[in-house]
């Protein structure tokens, strides 16, 4: 058996259901996670999970590298030690980080009563949780390039999001600015420059934000979103996390509100309609 096989089936067996939030289930041996749920968190088949254990699957791409890291709860250390054994190179410190560490996936999981998502410092869409989807009306709006926050406001624009004139300059302002500085600091993100040019060329109003050459980071808006149990007006508050440079966003509001009581509601309905869409 190969290292690579070798630390796979470790960092499998080490993962408890509990810490992915997978019922243990009757009849258990194992206390780590079973092929057929890693397989489903990676997003790939039990079969290749199990060619990739006996050292039967070569070459596994970077993106499921990546997929594996995330799952398994990989340090950064381990995810680029899992990369060198499958003849990968590790994710450059020029790119955009996209692993999300076990402290950030220990805080999201915690955070359930909130609307949250997790981006990196390009805005690209990460991770969110139930609420947030049903909050934000995911659907088709976080497909493809969509999927990149930045890249959805000034060409799709921000359906079922509504600004007052300060806080929608503000947030329009900060999201190029934000990006220009993480442009900076991943010299080497191929995706993130063709993500700058593109826009550019498609958004007249981006390209004039970019002019002014501000380098900011997107810290807090308020916004009102208009969901199916009617507009909610939230608090956005975008949480650095050093070290892996990604953004933890958070929807509060205000307590014994009425928005509050809509919040309520679209836990219910809204998880409800999640839940069946997945």
């Amino acid at each position: 058996m190969s290292e690579f096989s070798d630390v796979l089936r470790s960092w499998r067996d080490r993962v408890s259901p509990a810490e992915v939030g997978l019922p243990a289930g009757p009849g258990r041996r194992a206390a780590g996670l079973r092929r057929e749920e890693l397989a489903a968190l990676a997003g790939v088949s039990v079969d290749y999970v199990v060619r990739l254990e006996q050292g039967r699957a070569l070459n596994p791409s970077p993106q499921l590298l990546s997929a594996l890291a995330t799952a398994l709860r990989l340090t950064e250390q381990e995810r680029d030690h899992l990369f060198r054994v499958a003849g990968a190179a590790p994710p450059s410190r020029g790119v955009v980080p996209r692993h999300i560490t076990p402290g950030v996936q220990r805080i999201v999981d915690r955070l359930t009563d909130v609307p949250l998502a997790v981006f990196t410092a390009s805005h690209d869409l990460l991770y969110r949780n139930d609420l947030w989807a049903a909050a934000s009306g995911d659907g088709d709006r976080w497909q493809g390039r969509s999927a990149n926050l930045v890249w959805q406001f000034f060409t799709d624009g921000h359906e079922g999001v509504d600004f007052d004139d300060e806080h929608g300059e503000a947030f329009a302002s900060d999201l190029a600015a934000d990006l220009r500085g993480a442009l900076g600091r991943y010299p080497d993100d191929r995706r993130l420059a063709e993500l700058v040019r593109d826009l550019r060329a498609t958004s007249p109003e981006f390209e004039r934000r970019w002019g002014e050459a501000r380098i900011a980071e997107h810290r807090t808006s308020r916004k009102t979103l208009r969901t199916p149990v009617g507009p909610i007006e939230v608090d956005c508050d975008t949480l650095s996390v050093p070290g892996s440079d990604l953004r933890i966003v958070v929807y509060t509001v205000v307590p014994g509100s009425e928005d509050a009581s809509r919040l309520d509601l679209l836990r219910v309905t809204g998880l409800q309609s999640v839940v069946t869409s997945d």
